[in-house]
């Protein structure tokens, strides 16, 4: 019997370029092709695993000339399966959008016209790396959380803690922060460690089918349901149950999901037999869900049931000396996995490694990384190089700099560079620029969660939302 092939999304409205990676690489994946963000949601709530590795254009439909479309549907793809190895398709004028896009958690981009080689040999390295990530995953033991700042220390303690209690358990953190790490160390740490561990990301399924999901179902409950299915919460049994993404539940489900956790019932669709929950709950979630309790988007009792232990995960850039650590030990992991020596960071690029604001946490360290030690192995990286895998839009990363808003010299050499290499410059429209930059970052990091973009700002809601509007009309 023929192995399993390893699935591929491919996202791209140009049929002649799904066309004609559908052919080339359907020898060796099985590939599902969707040529909007809402095709691609379409097609993974379809599958019944989610897609290893996926080829993502950034300009789609309803807005193919903005990347807007392309950083949405990385986010997503990344809330179904934190996993999947993602490659941007770019064209050769877009660097700086598929940059920001590597920051949001893709691992690579692609230019188009793309060299088949080239791309068959990133794929199949992909593939190789996520086996040896998950093989390393299995092998753990206890909790192996990388960092000795004061703020891990503090986070590591608060799981020997929670780890043991039979209470719920809501890690909050921004996306690409290791959330989905923690909840595995609360459950390693606990009693429940030899019973099965399962995790669903809410963000993932349909609202249709969350209850079914998640109880179960009898046989002819709903159309197509020609057997009675066990959920998410009778498989688990006396194991722990992981909810991601909690602030995704839909509000049918809340209520149903406040039932289990206070009484531990639950029913199955189509049945009236009542059953019993004995999983421990741990949810995730990047949003503030006070905030979503507030806005009337979330149940507050369910809120204060979930927060029984509440757990934060700190953002990367409060983790100090922690981005070396990482650095020290993502870089000797990878330069294992493809048998490669490592590579080094002279004084001026550890310098803008310390400087860098990492927006998309540890997930963008790691591919950041593993780029490195594909380019740079048993080479010296200097500022420049490492600064052409940073996010433009961060920038806090410019020569000479160490935070650019508290460097005015910096900021001066900049504009006399751009002054220098521009004509008709307009200050008006480079003001407006930067503020939309920072604008869309803000939105891209909460995923649109206004409330969580105005704090990062440092603005009041009402003024975000006034100034996203004025921006609308200019481009209008």
């Amino acid at each position: 019997m023929a192995a399993e092939k390893p699935r591929l999304i491919l996202v791209d409205d140009d049929p002649l370029i799904t066309d004609t990676l559908h052919f080339v690489l359907s020898e060796d994946y099985d590939v599902s092709v969707a040529e909007s963000r809402a095709q691609a949601r379409s097609v993974l709530r379809q599958l019944d695993s989610p897609p290893q590795i996926a080829l993502v254009d950034l300009g789609l439909p309803p807005v193919p000339h903005s990347p807007e479309e392309g950083f949405k549907l990385i986010g997503e793809l990344l809330a179904h399966a934190p996993a999947m190895k993602i490659f941007v398709l770019s064209g050769q004028n877009n660097e700086a959008n598929a940059r920001h896009a590597l920051s949001l958690g893709a691992m690579e981009f692609i230019a188009k016209p793309c060299e088949v080689k080239q791309l068959r040999s990133l794929l199949s390295d992909a593939l190789r790396l996520q086996d040896a990530e998950n093989t390393a995953e299995h092998q753990q033991v206890g909790c192996n959380l990388v960092g000795e700042s004061l703020a891990m220390q503090a986070l590591r303690n608060q799981i020997g803690q929670f780890a043991d209690a039979p209470f719920p358990v809501l890690i909050e953190g921004e996306s690409g922060s290791g959330k989905e790490l923690v909840a595995d160390c609360l459950h390693r740490l606990s009693a429940r460690k030899d019973h099965i561990y399962l995790s669903l990301n809410c963000a993932a399924i349909a609202p249709t089918l969350a209850e079914s999901i998640l109880f179960g179902h009898a046989k002819g409950a709903f159309t197509g349901a020609q057997t009675a299915n066990a959920g998410y919460f009778e498989d688990a049994a006396e194991g722990t149950l992981f909810l991601d993404e909690i602030g995704e539940l839909p509000a049918t489900m809340q209520a149903k999901l406040l039932r289990v956790l206070e009484n531990g019932e639950y029913q199955r669709v189509g049945e009236t037999a009542i059953r019993k929950s004995r999983a421990r709950v741990i949810a995730a979630t990047n949003r503030n869900l006070r905030d979503e309790v507030r806005a009337g988007r979330f149940r507050g009792d369910l809120y204060h049931r979930l927060s029984v232990f509440a757990l934060h995960v700190p953002p990367l850039r409060e983790l100090e000396d922690d981005r070396i650590r990482l650095l020290d030990h993502f870089r000797d992991f990878y330069a294992r996995e493809i048998s490669r020596p490592p590579f080094v960071l002279d004084a001026g690029a550890h310098q803008a490694w310390m400087d860098y604001t990492f927006p998309g946490n540890v997930r963008e360290l790691r591919n950041i990384v593993i780029r490195l030690a594909a380019k740079h192995a048993g080479a010296t990286v200097n500022r420049e190089q490492l600064q052409a895998e940073f996010d433009p839009i961060a920038g806090d990363a410019m020569p000479g700099s160490g935070n650019l808003l508290r460097d005015p010299q910096a900021m001066m050499q900049l504009a006399q560079k751009h002054l220098q290499a521009e004509n008709n410059i307009s200050l008006d429209q480079i003001l407006r620029q930067w503020e939309k930059s920072y604008v869309d970052a803000a939105l891209q990091i909460t995923h649109g969660n206004l409330s969580q973009a105005a704090r990062l700002l440092g603005v009041n809601r009402t003024t975000l939302y006034a100034r996203m509007q004025f921006f609308e009309s200019v481009e209008k």
